[in-house]
């Protein structure tokens, strides 16, 4: 068989010596020829001889499935692979019904309201959007973005004149729905929402944006209006499950992709031991010597929170012995760039993004200084960064130079994951886990040459493990992303927490009246009888009334921040830096704190709680820090129990979550010495949450050979495993769940392992844990036995998010557990 180009890169990729050992797995996805289908006779025949002429022949099957199901008025998710082409799925009947009047002034004036996660996706929506309407003629498109960057005179014009609105949900949220009387013409001719990227709505953020589509539905009824919602997700479990619950109604699925394919060569890749990579042995030696710091910038993903397990320890563990993700990806770019190589790095975060960006310029730039060709030095000034916190104009600058191939590569964040017309690129570099498989084939999708342009050669597509258990079991595993079904997205729009604030704000849009609890679920009753009783809604005979002076809608945060945002100040000027969120204020920003914003580094001089401001100057310290915390959890109320074996249970409930900030470790920046360590005094924090846990008889440790001394560490250590390892069954980060473990808990008066939820009232994850648990148990207890360290690492048990110094902790003592907790009958993989 002909080798491909992807297959011959990858192995000039892997044939250096210090990268013999590091790919762990190919997978070859062959290609897939493309299935047409007929245009639908409704179609707008303007569109259709426009899209002929663009070279658009026929429709894709699953283009024109899913337009036929809008067009008639069925509620449909569209859920196929990047780069198929959804746009044209819901395009077609919703230019097609705006444009009906300029043919016929007996139709019925149509409307489309289109939301997207994120502010660039619309604006690049707008962009082809505008095109397509005016190259077909369809000049009662009048398309027009309505978000926050929108200046008011163009507001007024497109709550009047607008028929294709773009916006997001936080912005429905926010500026229209509270507006409605204003929007009414808009309303009235409402024919169709699109919620693309749907997929990308879940946890707390998919709760309540389900509870805007609600309201959204609710305020089109008032004006007569029944819109039907068309949904574009990436490929997902179930999606008609997850979109019905998202809208509040059933959606019918189409995901058989019609689309070409182009072959892919999927690498699986694990970064080499610095021992091996710089020619010496390993041990202590290699543990001692001096990093550049740079690996250690991009060691926690941005917004990091800490767990609250165990009892306080002074020390850091070992430092990894492995080449940090972020060098190593930085390595392969300039690789490939030098072989002119047309390359996408998703990064973990925005530091990652710039760091493998500047990384890849310099080692090009060194080779070229250092003998190289002139045109190594040119490659690495065309390799870019790309991240949330760039102007538009600059995002803008970069997309059209990469469409173009002026730009050979970009490192960026998630932004570009989803639906930005970014496709037909030659390899994709995908840094760490990227939370989700979903998001995972999502990214790699931006790789694979268009139909047409070299299709047959195939692409590269690249996972570099990160120094973390879920990364390494993925690596060593590869039946657990290849051949297993993506998630379903999860979230919960019963969530009391949630709900709440969003019927004050529903009241305050329209009275609510009998029958609106419907809308919500069978918990409105309960939520709107005890804001009765608080005084905030007033019960009337006509329904419910908003009663207080202030908006709303400024209850709820749909992002789950959780309070009001620290503003980060320097002390020195007065400018402001930026924000964090108030959840994340006590670890990041306290007193003492090394800050990092935009590649600098600030020390806080003071967190000021009450007035939500940390003031900071300018420093380059040799030191880090890392917050300690004292946590408890009390049980609330048992919701779910399942009886394991051995006389072990599994539970599922509401818990109360207390965490304070008791102080921090000072590290020295290269070693993670531990240098000194500093009280502090900030107020407790209590989450109300759910969390899954199990109750562990003593008897059952001590059958496993795990004395009184030992159970406390060999708790903790399961903990940190079973966290790092839930993401592979929930679609959550290990930063959106906590943990808690104790030897003896006052509310089981058992030892107890606690996983919960990050956010106020849960978000579905703890609960996606107790339902999958022999899954999860099984996968956790496997990827701590193939760990090959002897005490315990970052690639097995050790949490850079512990705020209890990774103390006490037993490896062994956690393999024993949860070989006991093991269910005997799961077999197969995970997924």
């Amino acid at each position: 068989m002909r080798t491909s180009r992807a297959d011959q890169l990858l192995a000039e990729l892997s044939e250096p010596l210090t990268r013999r050992s590091c790919l762990t797995h190919v997978e070859h996805r062959a290609p897939q020829p493309g299935r047409t289908a007929a245009w639908p006779a409704w179609a707008d025949d303007r569109l259709v001889e426009h899209l002929r002429a663009q070279g658009v022949d026929r429709p894709w099957t699953h283009q024109a499935r899913a337009a036929e199901l809008a067009h008639g008025g069925r509620h449909v998710v569209l859920a196929t692979a990047t780069a198929s082409g959804k746009s044209l799925a819901y395009l077609l009947p919703a230019l097609t019904a705006i444009g009906a009047r300029s043919l016929d002034p007996e139709a019925r004036r149509a409307t489309t309201l289109y939301l997207s996660p994120t502010k660039a996706l619309a604006a690049d929506q707008l962009t082809s959007i505008a095109a397509l309407a005016d190259g077909a003629g369809i000049h009662d498109a009048r398309v027009a973005t309505f978000d926050g960057d929108t200046p008011a005179e163009q507001r007024r014009w497109i709550r009047r004149h607008g028929t294709f609105v773009l916006t997001n949900p936080d912005m429905l949220h926010f500026g229209i729905l509270p507006g409605h009387e204003q929007w009414a013409s808009f309303f009235r001719a409402l024919r169709y929402v699109v919620v693309d990227e749907c997929h990308s709505y879940r946890g707390v953020f998919g709760s309540h944006v389900s509870l805007v589509m609600r309201r959204l539905r609710r305020i089109a009824e008032h004006y007569h209006a029944s819109p039907t919602f068309v949904l574009a997700s990436a490929t997902a479990a179930d999606p008609e499950v997850s979109a019905s619950r998202l809208v509040g109604a059933d959606v019918e699925a189409v995901t058989e992709d019609g689309s070409p394919r182009a072959g892919l060569t999927f690498a699986l890749w694990e970064p080499g031991t610095r021992a091996r990579i710089d020619g010496r042995p390993g041990g202590s030696a290699v543990r001692a010597e001096r990093l550049d710091p740079a690996e250690r910038l991009d060691a926690e993903p941005d917004g990091q929170t800490t767990d609250g397990d165990g009892a306080r320890g002074e020390g850091a563990r070992d430092e990894p012995l492995r080449r940090s993700a972020t060098s190593e990806a930085a390595a392969l770019l300039a690789d490939l760039v030098e072989r002119d190589v047309q390359t996408l790095v998703f990064a973990r975060s925005r530091r990652g993004a710039e760091l493998v960006s500047s990384g890849a310029r310099r080692l090009l730039t060194e080779k070229a200084e250092h003998g190289g060709s002139r045109a190594l030095a040119e490659g690495a000034r065309r390799i870019a960064a790309y991240r949330g916190g760039y102007l538009a104009t600059e995002r803008r600058a970069l997309e059209d130079a990469l469409r173009s191939g002026e730009l050979r590569a970009l490192a960026t964040t998630n932004a570009l994951e989803l639906g930005i017309d970014i496709a037909g690129l030659d390899a994709v570099v995908i840094t760490g886990w990227p939370g989700t498989r979903a998001s995972l084939w999502q990214q790699a999708g931006r790789a694979g040459r268009r139909q047409g342009e070299g299709a047959s050669s195939g692409a590269l597509a690249m996972f570099v493990a990160r120094e973390d258990p879920l990364d390494t079991y993925v690596v060593h595993h590869p039946e657990s992303v290849f051949g297993a079904s993506v998630e379903a997205a999860v979230f919960d729009p019963a969530n009391p927490y949630v709900m709440t604030p969003h019927l004050c704000a529903a009241a305050a849009e329209l009275p609510l009246r009998d029958g609106d609890q419907e809308i919500f679920g069978p918990t409105a009753d309960e939520l709107l009888a005890t804001l009765v009783a608080r005084g905030v809604l007033r019960r009337r005979v006509a329904g419910w009334y908003w009663t207080l002076p202030q908006s709303a809608h400024d209850l709820t945060d749909l992002r789950g921040s959780g309070g009001e945002p620290v503003r980060i100040v320097e002390g020195a000027t007065g400018s402001l830096l930026g924000t964090v969120d108030a959840a994340s204020a006590h670890t990041q920003v306290h007193d003492g704190a090394v800050y990092l914003h935009q590649g600098r580094s600030y020390v806080v001089d003071h967190l000021d709680v009450e007035r939500a401001v940390a003031f900071v100057h300018r420093e380059d310290p040799l030191h880090s820090t890392h917050p300690q915390t004292a946590s408890s959890i009390r049980v609330r109320q048992v919701e779910r129990t399942e009886p394991w074996h051995d006389g072990v249970t599994l539970c599922f409930g509401t818990v109360d979550v207390t965490d304070q900030v008791t102080g921090y470790q000072v590290r020295d920046v290269f070693t993670q010495a531990v240098l000194g360590q500093h009280p502090l005094d900030l107020p407790p924090r209590t989450l109300t949450t759910k969390a899954v846990w199990w109750e562990i008889p003593a008897a059952v440790a001590e059958s496993a050979g795990i004395d009184d001394d030992a159970l406390p560490g060999a708790l903790h250590a399961a903990e940190h495993a079973a966290i790092s390892m839930l993401p592979l069954l929930a679609t959550c980060d290990r930063w959106d769940i906590g943990g808690v473990s104790t030897a003896l808990h006052e509310d089981t008066a058992r030892p107890t392992i606690f996983v919960y939820d990050g956010a106020a009232g849960g978000a579905g994850f703890a609960e996606r844990g107790f339902e999958d648990a022999g899954a999860w148990v099984r996968a956790t207890a496997d990827m701590i036995a193939e760990c090959p360290c002897e005490g315990g690492c970052p690639a097995c048990v050790v949490s850079p998010k512990c705020g209890n110094g990774n103390e006490p902790l037993s490896k062994t003592g956690a393999s024993a557990l949860l070989e006991v907790l093991r269910p005997d009958d799961v077999a197969g993989p995970v997924g």
